[in-house]
Protein backbone atom coordinates (compact mmCIF):
# COMPACT_ATOMS: atom_id res chain seq x y z
CA UNK A 1 0.00 0.00 0.00
CA UNK A 2 1.25 3.47 -0.83
CA UNK A 3 1.50 5.84 2.13
CA UNK A 4 -0.94 8.74 2.28
CA UNK A 5 0.29 12.27 1.68
CA UNK A 6 0.14 12.99 5.42
CA UNK A 7 2.18 9.89 6.23
CA UNK A 8 4.80 10.61 3.53
CA UNK A 9 5.27 14.10 4.90
CA UNK A 10 5.63 12.79 8.45
CA UNK A 11 8.12 10.09 7.41
CA UNK A 12 10.48 12.71 6.03
CA UNK A 13 10.38 14.62 9.33
CA UNK A 14 10.90 11.70 11.71
CA UNK A 15 14.08 11.94 13.83
CA UNK A 16 16.74 9.26 14.26
CA UNK A 17 15.87 9.02 17.97
CA UNK A 18 14.19 6.50 20.28
CA UNK A 19 10.48 6.83 20.94
CA UNK A 20 7.00 5.39 20.40
CA UNK A 21 4.82 5.61 17.31
CA UNK A 22 1.03 5.44 17.03
CA UNK A 23 -0.61 4.25 13.82
CA UNK A 24 -4.14 5.59 13.17
CA UNK A 25 -6.92 4.72 10.75
CA UNK A 26 -9.01 7.14 8.69
CA UNK A 27 -11.28 7.82 11.67
CA UNK A 28 -8.35 9.00 13.79
CA UNK A 29 -8.49 5.91 16.04
CA UNK A 30 -5.15 4.52 17.23
CA UNK A 31 -4.88 0.96 15.86
CA UNK A 32 -1.28 0.11 16.74
CA UNK A 33 1.38 1.33 19.19
CA UNK A 34 5.05 0.41 18.81
CA UNK A 35 8.47 1.43 20.12
CA UNK A 36 11.69 2.04 18.26
CA UNK A 37 15.35 2.67 18.94
CA UNK A 38 15.40 4.75 15.75
CA UNK A 39 11.97 6.13 14.84
CA UNK A 40 12.75 7.02 11.23
CA UNK A 41 14.24 3.61 10.36
CA UNK A 42 11.57 1.60 12.17
CA UNK A 43 8.48 3.44 10.95
CA UNK A 44 9.76 3.71 7.36
CA UNK A 45 10.02 -0.09 7.17
CA UNK A 46 6.22 -0.38 7.18
CA UNK A 47 6.05 1.36 3.80
CA UNK A 48 8.88 -0.42 1.92
CA UNK A 49 7.25 -2.30 -1.01
CA UNK A 50 10.12 -4.80 -1.09
CA UNK A 51 9.23 -6.03 2.39
CA UNK A 52 5.57 -6.72 1.63
CA UNK A 53 6.07 -10.28 0.38
CA UNK A 54 7.27 -11.36 3.79
CA UNK A 55 4.32 -9.89 5.68
CA UNK A 56 1.65 -12.05 7.28
CA UNK A 57 -2.09 -11.35 6.97
CA UNK A 58 -2.22 -9.35 10.20
CA UNK A 59 0.61 -7.01 9.18
CA UNK A 60 -0.89 -6.56 5.72
CA UNK A 61 -4.23 -5.61 7.26
CA UNK A 62 -2.52 -3.16 9.65
CA UNK A 63 -0.57 -1.37 6.94
CA UNK A 64 -3.63 -1.21 4.68
CA UNK A 65 -5.52 0.56 7.48
CA UNK A 66 -2.82 3.15 8.32
CA UNK A 67 -4.01 6.61 7.38
CA UNK A 68 -2.00 8.77 9.78
CA UNK A 69 0.64 8.45 12.51
CA UNK A 70 1.99 10.24 15.57
CA UNK A 71 5.33 9.87 17.33
CA UNK A 72 6.67 10.79 20.76
CA UNK A 73 10.44 11.06 21.31
CA UNK A 74 11.90 9.82 24.62
CA UNK A 75 15.39 9.76 26.10
CA UNK A 76 16.15 6.07 25.65
CA UNK A 77 14.92 2.59 24.86
CA UNK A 78 13.81 1.77 28.45
CA UNK A 79 11.54 4.84 28.47
CA UNK A 80 10.16 3.83 25.08
CA UNK A 81 9.28 0.39 26.46
CA UNK A 82 7.55 1.86 29.52
CA UNK A 83 5.55 4.35 27.47
CA UNK A 84 4.59 1.71 24.90
CA UNK A 85 3.12 -0.49 27.64
CA UNK A 86 1.27 2.46 29.18
CA UNK A 87 -0.27 3.53 25.86
CA UNK A 88 -1.34 0.01 24.90
CA UNK A 89 -3.13 -0.46 28.24
CA UNK A 90 -4.81 2.94 27.94
CA UNK A 91 -5.72 3.01 24.23
CA UNK A 92 -6.30 -0.75 23.65
CA UNK A 93 -5.28 -0.69 19.94
CA UNK A 94 -6.85 -3.59 18.07
CA UNK A 95 -3.60 -4.70 16.39
CA UNK A 96 -1.62 -4.93 19.65
CA UNK A 97 -1.52 -8.12 21.69
CA UNK A 98 1.30 -7.57 24.19
CA UNK A 99 0.60 -5.52 27.32
CA UNK A 100 -3.19 -5.65 26.82
CA UNK A 101 -3.60 -7.83 29.91
CA UNK A 102 -2.81 -6.76 33.47
CA UNK A 103 0.93 -7.36 33.12
CA UNK A 104 2.94 -4.61 34.76
CA UNK A 105 6.65 -3.88 34.94
CA UNK A 106 8.36 -4.92 38.20
CA UNK A 107 8.81 -2.54 41.12
CA UNK A 108 11.13 -2.74 44.11
CA UNK A 109 9.24 -2.62 47.41
CA UNK A 110 10.74 -1.80 50.82
CA UNK A 111 8.68 -1.36 53.98
CA UNK A 112 10.90 0.24 56.62
CA UNK A 113 8.13 -0.24 59.20
CA UNK A 114 8.51 -4.03 59.09
CA UNK A 115 10.27 -5.55 62.14
CA UNK A 116 13.20 -6.60 59.91
CA UNK A 117 12.75 -4.80 56.55
CA UNK A 118 13.35 -6.71 53.34
CA UNK A 119 13.70 -5.82 49.67
CA UNK A 120 11.12 -7.56 47.48
CA UNK A 121 9.78 -7.41 43.95
CA UNK A 122 6.16 -6.63 43.15
CA UNK A 123 4.11 -5.58 40.13
CA UNK A 124 1.40 -3.70 42.04
CA UNK A 125 1.80 -0.41 43.90
CA UNK A 126 -0.51 -0.12 46.94
CA UNK A 127 -1.00 2.46 49.70
CA UNK A 128 0.54 0.35 52.47
CA UNK A 129 3.25 2.68 53.75
CA UNK A 130 6.02 1.01 51.73
CA UNK A 131 8.57 2.75 49.53
CA UNK A 132 8.51 1.81 45.86
CA UNK A 133 11.24 2.17 43.24
CA UNK A 134 10.66 1.75 39.53
CA UNK A 135 9.08 0.53 37.33
CA UNK A 136 12.02 -1.25 35.69
CA UNK A 137 11.75 -2.43 32.06
CA UNK A 138 14.40 -5.19 32.37
CA UNK A 139 13.46 -7.68 35.08
CA UNK A 140 16.59 -9.80 34.54
CA UNK A 141 18.93 -6.88 35.14
CA UNK A 142 16.82 -5.83 38.13
CA UNK A 143 17.09 -9.26 39.82
CA UNK A 144 20.85 -9.31 39.25
CA UNK A 145 21.12 -5.82 40.76
CA UNK A 146 19.09 -6.76 43.83
CA UNK A 147 21.34 -9.77 44.39
CA UNK A 148 24.33 -7.43 44.18
CA UNK A 149 22.74 -4.90 46.56
CA UNK A 150 22.00 -7.58 49.15
CA UNK A 151 25.65 -8.60 49.17
CA UNK A 152 26.97 -5.04 49.08
CA UNK A 153 24.81 -3.82 51.98
CA UNK A 154 24.69 -7.17 53.88
CA UNK A 155 20.93 -7.55 53.58
CA UNK A 156 18.83 -10.65 54.04
CA UNK A 157 17.45 -12.64 51.13
CA UNK A 158 15.00 -14.80 53.11
CA UNK A 159 11.27 -14.45 52.56
CA UNK A 160 10.07 -14.80 56.17
CA UNK A 161 8.44 -11.60 57.42
CA UNK A 162 10.06 -11.79 60.88
CA UNK A 163 12.85 -14.44 60.88
CA UNK A 164 14.11 -15.97 64.12
CA UNK A 165 16.79 -18.38 65.34
CA UNK A 166 15.08 -21.40 63.76
CA UNK A 167 15.16 -19.68 60.35
CA UNK A 168 18.83 -18.73 60.78
CA UNK A 169 19.87 -22.41 61.01
CA UNK A 170 18.81 -22.94 57.42
CA UNK A 171 19.73 -19.47 56.05
CA UNK A 172 22.22 -19.46 53.19
CA UNK A 173 22.80 -15.70 53.42
CA UNK A 174 23.53 -15.91 57.16
CA UNK A 175 25.86 -18.90 56.95
CA UNK A 176 27.84 -17.32 54.10
CA UNK A 177 28.10 -14.14 56.17
CA UNK A 178 26.37 -12.12 53.43
CA UNK A 179 23.72 -10.96 55.88
CA UNK A 180 24.41 -9.28 59.24
CA UNK A 181 21.74 -11.57 60.78
CA UNK A 182 19.55 -9.26 62.86
CA UNK A 183 17.28 -12.30 63.45
CA UNK A 184 19.73 -13.66 66.06
CA UNK A 185 20.81 -10.26 67.42
CA UNK A 186 24.09 -10.07 65.51
CA UNK A 187 23.22 -6.40 64.91
CA UNK A 188 20.37 -4.37 66.37
CA UNK A 189 17.25 -3.88 64.31
CA UNK A 190 17.97 -0.16 64.14
CA UNK A 191 21.44 -0.84 62.71
CA UNK A 192 19.95 -3.20 60.17
CA UNK A 193 17.32 -0.61 59.22
CA UNK A 194 20.17 1.81 58.45
CA UNK A 195 21.69 -0.79 56.10
CA UNK A 196 18.35 -1.03 54.28
CA UNK A 197 18.14 2.77 54.16
CA UNK A 198 21.58 2.91 52.52
CA UNK A 199 20.38 0.49 49.83
CA UNK A 200 17.29 2.66 49.29
CA UNK A 201 19.51 5.73 48.92
CA UNK A 202 21.46 3.89 46.24
CA UNK A 203 18.29 2.98 44.36
CA UNK A 204 17.34 6.66 44.44
CA UNK A 205 20.67 7.50 42.78
CA UNK A 206 22.28 9.02 45.88
CA UNK A 207 25.32 6.77 45.93
CA UNK A 208 27.85 5.98 43.22
CA UNK A 209 30.40 4.21 45.43
CA UNK A 210 29.21 0.73 44.48
CA UNK A 211 29.77 1.26 40.76
CA UNK A 212 33.21 2.73 41.40
CA UNK A 213 34.08 -0.25 43.62
CA UNK A 214 32.97 -2.74 40.95
CA UNK A 215 35.00 -0.92 38.27
CA UNK A 216 38.12 -1.06 40.48
CA UNK A 217 37.65 -4.78 41.19
CA UNK A 218 37.07 -5.49 37.48
CA UNK A 219 40.30 -3.72 36.48
CA UNK A 220 42.26 -5.57 39.16
CA UNK A 221 40.89 -8.92 37.97
CA UNK A 222 41.77 -8.10 34.37
CA UNK A 223 45.32 -7.06 35.33
CA UNK A 224 45.68 -10.33 37.25
CA UNK A 225 44.45 -12.16 34.12
CA UNK A 226 41.46 -13.53 36.01
CA UNK A 227 39.31 -12.92 32.97
CA UNK A 228 36.35 -15.03 34.16
CA UNK A 229 35.96 -12.92 37.30
CA UNK A 230 36.51 -9.72 35.30
CA UNK A 231 33.72 -10.75 32.90
CA UNK A 232 31.34 -11.47 35.80
CA UNK A 233 32.09 -8.07 37.33
CA UNK A 234 31.60 -6.41 33.94
CA UNK A 235 28.16 -8.04 33.55
CA UNK A 236 27.18 -7.10 37.09
CA UNK A 237 28.29 -3.51 36.49
CA UNK A 238 26.29 -3.34 33.26
CA UNK A 239 23.17 -4.69 35.00
CA UNK A 240 23.66 -2.14 37.78
CA UNK A 241 23.92 0.74 35.32
CA UNK A 242 20.95 -0.54 33.34
CA UNK A 243 18.77 -0.75 36.47
CA UNK A 244 19.72 2.59 38.01
CA UNK A 245 19.62 4.58 34.76
CA UNK A 246 17.23 7.49 35.14
CA UNK A 247 13.94 7.02 33.29
CA UNK A 248 10.70 8.96 33.22
CA UNK A 249 7.78 7.21 34.93
CA UNK A 250 4.64 7.46 32.82
CA UNK A 251 1.80 7.39 35.37
CA UNK A 252 -0.46 8.66 32.58
CA UNK A 253 -0.17 9.47 28.90
CA UNK A 254 2.19 12.46 28.40
CA UNK A 255 0.21 15.66 27.91
CA UNK A 256 2.35 16.67 24.94
CA UNK A 257 1.84 13.45 22.99
CA UNK A 258 0.38 14.69 19.67
CA UNK A 259 -2.77 12.62 19.20
CA UNK A 260 -3.24 14.62 16.01
CA UNK A 261 -0.79 15.86 13.42
CA UNK A 262 -1.90 19.50 13.68
CA UNK A 263 -4.21 19.90 16.70
CA UNK A 264 -4.22 23.72 16.49
CA UNK A 265 -5.31 23.66 12.84
CA UNK A 266 -7.96 21.02 13.62
CA UNK A 267 -9.31 23.29 16.34
CA UNK A 268 -9.34 26.30 14.01
CA UNK A 269 -11.26 24.37 11.34
CA UNK A 270 -13.76 23.11 13.92
CA UNK A 271 -14.62 26.67 14.88
CA UNK A 272 -15.11 27.57 11.22
CA UNK A 273 -17.39 24.64 10.28
CA UNK A 274 -19.56 25.21 13.37
CA UNK A 275 -19.78 28.96 12.76
CA UNK A 276 -18.22 29.89 16.10
CA UNK A 277 -16.66 33.35 16.68
CA UNK A 278 -13.22 31.71 16.83
CA UNK A 279 -11.52 28.38 17.53
CA UNK A 280 -12.99 26.69 20.64
CA UNK A 281 -9.91 26.86 22.83
CA UNK A 282 -11.59 24.87 25.62
CA UNK A 283 -14.02 22.05 24.85
CA UNK A 284 -15.83 19.81 27.33
CA UNK A 285 -17.22 16.42 26.29
CA UNK A 286 -19.89 14.36 28.10
CA UNK A 287 -20.58 10.63 27.88
CA UNK A 288 -22.70 8.16 29.86
CA UNK A 289 -21.79 4.55 30.68
CA UNK A 290 -24.85 2.58 31.64
CA UNK A 291 -24.75 -1.23 31.47
CA UNK A 292 -28.22 -2.77 31.86
CA UNK A 293 -29.32 0.07 34.12
CA UNK A 294 -26.59 -0.57 36.73
CA UNK A 295 -23.56 1.50 37.72
CA UNK A 296 -24.71 4.57 35.80
CA UNK A 297 -21.77 6.98 35.52
CA UNK A 298 -20.85 10.07 33.50
CA UNK A 299 -17.54 11.44 32.32
CA UNK A 300 -16.55 15.03 31.58
CA UNK A 301 -13.36 15.40 29.55
CA UNK A 302 -11.65 18.66 28.74
CA UNK A 303 -9.64 19.54 25.62
CA UNK A 304 -7.48 22.65 25.44
CA UNK A 305 -6.24 23.90 22.06
CA UNK A 306 -7.17 20.53 20.54
CA UNK A 307 -5.24 18.50 23.13
CA UNK A 308 -6.45 16.53 26.18
CA UNK A 309 -6.43 18.61 29.38
CA UNK A 310 -6.51 15.74 31.89
CA UNK A 311 -6.22 17.94 34.97
CA UNK A 312 -9.81 19.04 34.31
CA UNK A 313 -11.34 15.60 33.66
CA UNK A 314 -14.24 14.75 35.96
CA UNK A 315 -16.23 11.58 36.73
CA UNK A 316 -19.54 11.25 38.56
CA UNK A 317 -22.05 8.62 39.62
CA UNK A 318 -25.58 9.24 38.37
CA UNK A 319 -27.80 9.51 41.46
CA UNK A 320 -31.33 10.57 40.47
CA UNK A 321 -32.10 8.34 37.46
CA UNK A 322 -33.96 5.04 37.78
CA UNK A 323 -33.54 2.39 35.10
CA UNK A 324 -31.84 2.88 31.75
CA UNK A 325 -32.52 6.45 30.63
CA UNK A 326 -29.62 8.04 28.75
CA UNK A 327 -31.43 11.35 28.24
CA UNK A 328 -32.07 11.80 31.98
CA UNK A 329 -28.47 10.77 32.74
CA UNK A 330 -27.10 13.41 30.35
CA UNK A 331 -29.40 16.00 31.92
CA UNK A 332 -28.18 15.19 35.43
CA UNK A 333 -24.50 15.23 34.41
CA UNK A 334 -24.79 18.62 32.70
CA UNK A 335 -26.87 20.07 35.53
CA UNK A 336 -24.44 18.97 38.25
CA UNK A 337 -21.33 19.99 36.32
CA UNK A 338 -22.37 23.58 35.65
CA UNK A 339 -24.31 24.10 38.88
CA UNK A 340 -21.07 23.36 40.68
CA UNK A 341 -19.07 25.70 38.44
CA UNK A 342 -21.61 28.48 39.09
CA UNK A 343 -21.35 27.99 42.88
CA UNK A 344 -17.54 27.91 42.81
CA UNK A 345 -17.36 31.07 40.70
CA UNK A 346 -19.83 32.83 43.02
CA UNK A 347 -17.93 31.79 46.16
CA UNK A 348 -14.60 32.93 44.73
CA UNK A 349 -16.17 36.03 43.17
CA UNK A 350 -14.54 35.22 39.84
CA UNK A 351 -15.79 34.98 36.26
CA UNK A 352 -17.35 31.62 35.42
CA UNK A 353 -14.80 29.47 33.49
CA UNK A 354 -17.19 28.32 30.78
CA UNK A 355 -16.04 26.14 27.85
CA UNK A 356 -16.12 27.49 24.30
CA UNK A 357 -17.96 24.35 23.17
CA UNK A 358 -19.82 21.47 24.82
CA UNK A 359 -19.97 18.09 23.04
CA UNK A 360 -22.40 15.36 24.15
CA UNK A 361 -22.23 11.82 22.85
CA UNK A 362 -25.53 11.17 21.09
CA UNK A 363 -28.15 12.62 18.80
CA UNK A 364 -31.23 14.84 19.13
CA UNK A 365 -32.44 13.36 22.42
CA UNK A 366 -29.16 13.82 24.28
CA UNK A 367 -28.70 17.28 22.74
CA UNK A 368 -32.14 18.44 23.89
CA UNK A 369 -31.61 17.08 27.41
CA UNK A 370 -28.31 18.95 27.75
CA UNK A 371 -29.68 22.14 26.14
CA UNK A 372 -32.70 22.28 28.47
CA UNK A 373 -30.47 22.05 31.56
CA UNK A 374 -28.11 24.76 30.27
CA UNK A 375 -31.09 27.03 29.60
CA UNK A 376 -32.43 26.53 33.15
CA UNK A 377 -29.02 27.55 34.51
CA UNK A 378 -28.92 30.67 32.33
CA UNK A 379 -26.14 29.21 30.16
CA UNK A 380 -28.11 28.78 26.95
CA UNK A 381 -25.59 30.90 25.03
CA UNK A 382 -22.78 28.33 25.43
CA UNK A 383 -22.25 26.55 22.06
CA UNK A 384 -23.52 22.95 22.25
CA UNK A 385 -23.49 20.05 19.80
CA UNK A 386 -24.24 16.31 19.80
CA UNK A 387 -22.16 13.76 17.89
CA UNK A 388 -24.11 10.63 16.87
CA UNK A 389 -21.73 7.72 16.36
CA UNK A 390 -23.52 5.62 13.72
CA UNK A 391 -23.06 8.09 10.84
CA UNK A 392 -20.85 10.64 12.66
CA UNK A 393 -23.60 13.26 12.36
CA UNK A 394 -23.29 16.58 14.18
CA UNK A 395 -26.56 17.83 15.72
CA UNK A 396 -26.97 21.51 16.63
CA UNK A 397 -29.73 23.29 18.57
CA UNK A 398 -32.35 24.83 16.29
CA UNK A 399 -31.17 22.85 13.24
CA UNK A 400 -33.43 20.07 11.94
CA UNK A 401 -30.83 18.48 9.69
CA UNK A 402 -27.51 17.23 11.06
CA UNK A 403 -24.18 18.43 9.74
CA UNK A 404 -22.12 15.75 7.99
CA UNK A 405 -18.40 16.26 7.46
CA UNK A 406 -16.01 14.23 5.35
CA UNK A 407 -14.31 11.41 7.24
CA UNK A 408 -10.96 12.93 6.26
CA UNK A 409 -11.85 16.36 7.63
CA UNK A 410 -9.66 17.37 10.61
CA UNK A 411 -12.58 19.04 12.41
CA UNK A 412 -14.49 15.74 12.54
CA UNK A 413 -11.40 13.87 13.70
CA UNK A 414 -11.04 16.28 16.62
CA UNK A 415 -14.68 15.70 17.60
CA UNK A 416 -14.13 11.94 17.35
CA UNK A 417 -11.11 12.16 19.63
CA UNK A 418 -13.16 14.07 22.21
CA UNK A 419 -16.05 11.61 21.96
CA UNK A 420 -13.75 8.55 22.15
CA UNK A 421 -11.86 9.96 25.13
CA UNK A 422 -15.06 10.70 27.06
CA UNK A 423 -16.27 7.20 26.18
CA UNK A 424 -13.01 5.65 27.45
CA UNK A 425 -13.10 7.57 30.75
CA UNK A 426 -16.76 6.71 31.40
CA UNK A 427 -16.28 3.02 30.60
CA UNK A 428 -13.13 2.68 32.71
CA UNK A 429 -14.92 4.30 35.68
CA UNK A 430 -17.89 1.97 35.23
CA UNK A 431 -15.54 -1.05 35.13
CA UNK A 432 -13.70 0.21 38.22
CA UNK A 433 -16.96 0.44 40.19
CA UNK A 434 -18.06 -3.03 39.08
CA UNK A 435 -14.71 -4.58 40.09
CA UNK A 436 -14.86 -2.80 43.44
CA UNK A 437 -18.40 -4.06 44.03
CA UNK A 438 -17.36 -7.64 43.25
CA UNK A 439 -14.39 -7.31 45.60
CA UNK A 440 -16.53 -5.86 48.41
CA UNK A 441 -18.98 -8.73 48.06
CA UNK A 442 -16.32 -11.03 49.59
CA UNK A 443 -17.16 -9.43 52.95
CA UNK A 444 -20.77 -10.58 52.60
CA UNK A 445 -19.54 -14.18 52.97
CA UNK A 446 -18.09 -13.49 56.42
CA UNK A 447 -20.65 -14.80 58.97
CA UNK A 448 -22.65 -12.16 60.83
CA UNK A 449 -20.92 -9.08 59.45
CA UNK A 450 -24.03 -7.00 58.60
CA UNK A 451 -24.23 -3.86 56.50
CA UNK A 452 -23.27 -1.47 59.31
CA UNK A 453 -20.00 -3.23 60.17
CA UNK A 454 -19.21 -3.76 56.48
CA UNK A 455 -19.70 -0.03 55.80
CA UNK A 456 -17.51 0.86 58.81
CA UNK A 457 -14.68 -1.36 57.50
CA UNK A 458 -14.80 0.10 53.99
CA UNK A 459 -15.01 3.63 55.38
CA UNK A 460 -11.88 2.98 57.47
CA UNK A 461 -9.75 1.08 54.94
CA UNK A 462 -11.24 2.10 51.59
CA UNK A 463 -11.07 -1.35 49.95
CA UNK A 464 -10.91 -5.05 50.73
CA UNK A 465 -7.30 -5.16 49.50
CA UNK A 466 -6.21 -2.60 52.10
CA UNK A 467 -8.28 -4.37 54.75
CA UNK A 468 -6.48 -7.62 53.91
CA UNK A 469 -3.11 -5.91 54.53
CA UNK A 470 -4.20 -4.35 57.84
CA UNK A 471 -3.06 -5.68 61.21
CA UNK A 472 -5.55 -7.37 63.56
CA UNK A 473 -5.18 -4.44 65.98
CA UNK A 474 -6.21 -1.96 63.26
CA UNK A 475 -9.31 -4.02 62.43
CA UNK A 476 -10.19 -4.31 66.13
CA UNK A 477 -10.19 -0.49 66.38
CA UNK A 478 -13.17 -0.29 63.96
CA UNK A 479 -16.51 0.25 65.76
CA UNK A 480 -18.37 -3.03 66.17
CA UNK A 481 -15.26 -5.22 66.17
CA UNK A 482 -13.40 -6.75 69.09
CA UNK A 483 -10.15 -8.62 69.15
CA UNK A 484 -11.70 -12.04 68.50
CA UNK A 485 -13.89 -10.86 65.60
CA UNK A 486 -10.93 -8.96 64.07
CA UNK A 487 -8.71 -12.06 64.23
CA UNK A 488 -11.42 -14.22 62.65
CA UNK A 489 -11.97 -11.69 59.84
CA UNK A 490 -8.22 -11.45 59.18
CA UNK A 491 -7.96 -15.25 58.94
CA UNK A 492 -10.99 -15.36 56.65
CA UNK A 493 -9.55 -12.77 54.23
CA UNK A 494 -6.13 -14.44 54.17
CA UNK A 495 -7.75 -17.80 53.44
CA UNK A 496 -9.85 -16.30 50.64
CA UNK A 497 -6.81 -14.66 49.02
CA UNK A 498 -4.98 -18.01 48.96
CA UNK A 499 -7.94 -20.05 47.71
CA UNK A 500 -7.58 -21.36 44.11
CA UNK A 501 -9.90 -19.95 41.43
CA UNK A 502 -13.19 -21.72 40.79
CA UNK A 503 -12.66 -24.92 38.84
CA UNK A 504 -9.05 -25.38 39.95
CA UNK A 505 -7.75 -27.74 42.57
CA UNK A 506 -5.59 -26.59 45.43
CA UNK A 507 -1.97 -27.73 45.13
Amino acid sequence: MAATEQVRKKLGELPHKPGVYLMKDRFGTVIYVGKARDLRKRVSQYFHPSRRQGWDLKLNALVEAIHDLDVHVVRGEPEALLLEGKLIKELQPRYNVSFRDDKRFPLVKVNLNDPIPRITLTRLRTEDGSRYFGPFPNSGALRSTLHLLRRAFNLRGCRVLTPGEADYKHCLYGNLKWCTAPCIGNVTREQYRQQVQAACDYLEGQGGELQAQLETEMKKAAEARDYEKAAQLRDALEDLRHTTRKTTRFERTPWNLPMAVTPDQDNLELGQVLGLPGPPDRIEGFDISNISGTFKVASVVSFKHGRPDRANYRRMKIKSVEGQDDFACVAEAVRRRYTRLLKEAEAAKLALPLPDLIVVDGGKGQLKAAGDELARLGLGSVPLIGLAKEFEEIYRPGQDEPLRLSQDQPALKLLQRIRDESHRVANSYNAQLRIKKISESVLDEFPGIGQARKAALLRKFGSVQRLRLAAVEEIAAVPGFGGKAAAELKSFLVARSQAPPAGEKAP
